[in-house]
């Protein structure tokens, strides 16, 4: 959850760690700081809140150096203040770490370091790496202080354990910094005369787009005039950069108020981008010749959050066009569950960051039950796509708003091309069947630029509800999931009650809380359902409930009839169907936020990603 950003090169480092740390707020944080090596001595400066309170403080203190590392802080262990606040400092003074995740054995490691004299100052498990730094730096031989710093690290790495990524600087090594991943998120960015250290690439993409990807145990060593890796075992390994095609527009908020509504907006492009790479032969991707298509007789789908309700759409679209039973699974329970070692089982990891905790802990567990893997994920080079056996990328650029949008429609538009891929490969889609579908799939993108047309309709109707302290989604079959994630998202942006229901549950619990005023939500394009939905909807309203109607042209006017409101999203095909009708409850959510004053695209108490279990 917590941001890095550090800066080697011949320029002041303070713009680039200010402008880096405010690339990287979408992240989620409490508090942020800076250290900056000027004259030979480290300033650090540290601030609760924002990073423009970091800002102001900077601009007071007024450090300069050419190298420097900041971080903003997402609370694990102590309270968020200025004294928890990274960068953490040694005993001296002369050594300053910033640290993502959470090293699992800091107790036992503090106890030891404190019988040996050190002095700690904050709540922090990160000062422990700091201390442990210090304290190997007495035991190490070297020929300068650079290797010296190196292998003190070295050894550092060896004594903590957990899922962490940090950056150190020492007083005594001008020009250099050196980063640490393992389990959590870490980048390079490679520039000309400087280069950068950080846990996302928005964080530098500014200054450049060239980024070296570091592998589980690695050590980067930055200078001014290049960067060197280390693995594991401290042999030095070659590492291409990757050309990122985003630019910086692209991270940034175009003219929007916020990023959420932008990444409503860019919807339709994201689902063209996707679908370029989706005209392919999975089965390539899945390294399944047909075959071993064939041969898959299982499939669990694991994710969290929004992800979590892209596979229950997905579970749908499997099953129905490839025929192949699925489960679907929260990834924190997937883990701790029994899960049966069947023989030709696949399982689908789907996650934007490619760094959630929980996710990747699943695939471990998938892993090592034998069972082949596929990560759905937005993030090249992200720790999940480097577990999995095979990755299919959703082309959505990066997503900064906390709240999942583009994400989530471009996962199931993943999950819905891999469906009908598979039911291609084991026969259960004629030839006919499939080119028609995707076929249909082509055109989700054109549909989808009117769906966001909605955005006026759903504002004005906001005005009407946005005060209310409890909302209801209903769906049935594959909208239920919709249902779930209209509700998601309301909570997470507004902080309102909300809950998604199967609509035929209403009646076994559900309907004793909808009374006077109470909005429902209910999804009901014209399909086979359709009739039970509209008597969902005579049942609500009968109990006083404002009911708002989702729904397609050929169902507007008898949906009319029993909805106080009524929204008409584009026909497709019924299982694409879900894809469209989410857009107009994300615009619902992000209005009632809104009007509502809520921090839309940092939400309390919330990161973009979880990295920590």
């Amino acid at each position: 959850m917590c941001g890095i950003i550090g800066y080697v090169g011949n320029n002041n480092c303070v713009p680039y760690i200010i402008d880096g740390l405010k690339k990287l707020e979408y992240r989620g944080y409490d508090s942020a700081g800076l250290a900056v090596l000027q004259n030979g001595n480290l300033v650090t400066v540290r601030a609760v809140g924002k990073v423009a309170e970091l800002e102001k403080a900077t601009l007071i203190a007024n450090p300069k150096g050419t190298t420097g590392i900041g971080h903003t802080r997402w609370a694990t262990h102590g309270k968020p203040s200025e004294e928890n606040s990274h960068p953490h400092t040694d005993c001296t003074g002369d050594i300053v770490v910033v640290h993502n995740g959470i090293i699992e054995n800091y107790l036992t490691l503090r106890a030891k370091l404190e019988a040996r004299g050190h002095r700690f100052k904050s709540e922090t498990d990160t000062e422990v790496i700091a201390h442990l730094i210090e304290e190997n730096l007495l035991h190490v031989r070297a020929s300068h202080d650079q290797d010296r710093l190196l292998k003190a690290v070295q050894k550092t790495n060896k004594e903590i354990s957990g899922a962490y990524a940090y950056g150190v600087m020492w007083a005594r090594t001008p020009g250099l910094l050196i980063g640490v991943k393992k389990q959590s998120p870490m980048v390079v960015g490679v520039g000309k005369d400087e280069n950068f250290l950080a846990s996302d690439v928005p964080a530098f993409l500014k200054h450049t787009n060239k980024v070296l990807f570091l592998e589980e145990g690695d050590v980067a060593v930055l200078h001014v005039d290049g960067v060197t890796v280390l693995d594991k075992d401290g042999k030095e390994k070659k590492v291409k950069p990757v050309k990122i095609s985003w630019d910086q527009k692209t991270a940034e908020k175009g003219g929007y108020a916020h990023f959420m509504l932008k990444e409503i907006y860019d919807q339709p492009q994201a689902i063209e981008d996707t679908l370029r790479t989706a005209r392919t032969d999975f089965g390539k991707i899945l390294g399944l010749d047909t075959d071993g298509l064939r041969q898959l007789r299982n499939i669990h789908i694991i994710a969290c959050g929004t992800a979590y309700h892209a596979g229950l759409v997905g579970k749908y679209y499997i099953e129905q066009l490839a025929g192949i039973p699925v489960s679907v699974d929260l990834a924190s329970e997937y883990k701790y569950r029994t899960v049966p070692q069947l023989p030709n089982t696949l399982a689908i990891a789907i996650s934007q960051s490619g760094e959630t905790a929980d996710t990747i802990g699943a695939v471990k567990k998938a892993k090592e039950l034998g069972f082949r893997t596929l990560a759905i994920c937005n993030v090249l080079g992200s720790s999940l796509t480097r577990t999995c056996d095979s990755t299919f990328f959703t082309h959505c650029g990066p997503e900064i708003s906390v709240a999942s949008t583009k994400a989530f429609t471009s996962q199931i538009t993943s999950m819905y091309a891999l469906a009908a891929f598979l039911g291609q490969a084991n026969g259960n889609l004629s030839q006919t069947a499939f080119e028609k579908l995707y076929k249909e799939l082509l055109a989700l993108s054109k549909d989808m630029g009117e769906a966001v047309k909605l955005e006026y309709e759903v504002r004005h109707l906001t005005r009407k509800i946005y005060k209310a302290d409890r909302f209801i989604f209903l769906g049935r079959n594959v909208n239920f999931p919709i249902a779930l994630e209209g509700a998601l998202k309301l909570k997470e942006v507004s902080y309102r009650s909300a809950e998604g229901f199967a609509a035929g549950e209403i009646k076994h619990g559900p309907i004793s809380i909808i009374d006077k005023g109470t909005p429902v939500i209910v999804l009901m394009p014209h399909d086979a359902l359709f009739e039970k939905m509209l008597s969902a909807c005579q049942e609500c309203r009968a109990r006083g409930a404002f009911v708002v109607a989702v729904t397609t042209k050929a169902g507007a006017k008898m949906a009319a009839d029993v909805a106080d409101q009524v929204f008409i999203v584009p026909q497709t095909n019924e299982l694409l169907q879900p894809v469209l009708d989410v857009v107009p409850l994300q615009f619902l959510a992000y209005w009632i936020a809104k009007r509502l004053g809520c921090d839309i695209d940092q939400p309390r108490n919330l990161a973009k990603s979880v990295t920590v279990e």
